[in-house]
């Protein structure tokens, strides 16, 4: 098998693509043939030491996939070889060949390809997560996206419409607000990379312009930094505000703010929650199924890279450059 590896703490230009045996499955697993991997923000901090999960090295990166099912340990019920499924594996998954436990894949339609399946668990899991489990929108609430372009961004985008919401994309550009209208955002709003004073209250004018005056009822912040305290202060009374990522860097938030506004702060930890709540992650899973099969969500791939060139596959997401989702092809 083929692998690309961590071998030490750095950036993408760090890995190094590897010869390794092909794994066995143990007890209770699947050897899986990956066709294809998603690349995700959490992959760029785990080569660093950024991340909540530390795996020993080397490792390969790589927290999705889709594949085949190749051969599976004596006692493993529900799958035959030949499957074809999606997981998440928290790493691995950069490689030709892996093994992960059965009771983490899940089987795929046959109608959708390999590439939609490995860009789909983690984005639409997390938004559908946010939305529904967390915030429980409801229809005709608005719903304000910062970082909308990115993968969970967009997945919130399409989630939010299928909801009944009214959806304003934030972004660092014109071409990513594009995008988002695209793939049915009502409004866009293009915030600046550097943001002072000044910068953030203009934020917050144009957020609450947008909404209509009132403020927005759900925030969705997948950016942080000094983005989430303008976007706060553009909050409806008794908000919602989703703490999803901070790329920006962890903000610090005045909790005056909660009190004026009336307004709940929720924590999105959608990977804990998978594990925590099983039987609510098989129903979040069913949900983003049918939405699927009835066309109001799909993966937004906008680049596909081969295994070699995974550095700069993950180049592209540090660098918050890619919009929607980016595919490593094993085929």
């Amino acid at each position: 098998m083929k692998a690309m590896l961590s071998t030490a703490v750095g950036g993408p230009e760090t890995l190094e693509l590897a010869e390794l045996p092909d794994p066995e499955p143990k007890k209770g697993e699947l050897l899986i043939r990956v066709r294809a991997a998603g690349v995700n923000f959490p992959d760029t901090l785990m080569i660093r030491d950024l991340y909540q999960m530390k795996p020993p090295r080397p490792f390969a990166p790589g927290g999705e996939v889709a594949g085949d099912v190749l051969a599976l340990d004596e006692g493993v019920e529900g799958f035959s070889v030949g499957d074809r499924v999606l997981a998440l594996t928290g790493h691995g998954g950069f490689a030709t060949h892996l093994t992960l436990k059965a009771n983490s894949a899940v089987k795929i339609p046959d109608d959708m390809p390999y590439e939609d399946a490995a860009c789909f668990i983690f984005t639409y899991g997390t938004s559908h997560h946010a939305l529904k489990d967390r915030a429980a929108i409801q229809p005709g609430e608005s719903l304000l996206i910062l970082g909308a372009a990115g993968g969970v961004g967009v997945a919130a985008i399409e989630l939010g419409k299928a909801a009944g919401a009214k959806v304003i994309a934030a972004v660092s550009s014109q071409q990513k607000a594009d995008f988002c209208r695209e793939h049915g955002a009502d409004e866009t709003l293009i915030y600046p990379r550097d943001m002072d004073r000044d910068a953030q209250k203009a934020l917050s004018a144009e957020i609450k312009k947008l909404s209509g005056g009132e403020g927005v009822d759900v925030i969705y912040d997948a950016v942080g930094g000094d983005y989430a305290e303008p976007a706060l202060r553009a909050m409806a009374w008794k908000g919602r505000y989703l703490v999803v990522g901070f790329p920006a860097g962890i903000p610090r938030i005045p909790l005056n703010l909660t009190l004026l506004k009336g307004c709940q702060i929720m924590g999105v930890f959608w990977g804990a929650s998978v594990y925590r709540e099983p039987e609510g992650h098989a129903a979040n899973m069913a949900d983003l199924f049918r939405l699927y099969a009835d066309g109001k969500i799909k993966p937004r791939i906008s680049a596909r890279f081969p295994l070699a060139d995974v550095p700069q596959a993950l180049e592209l997401i540090q660098d918050r450059k890619a919009m929607g989702k980016v595919v490593i092809t094993l085929d």
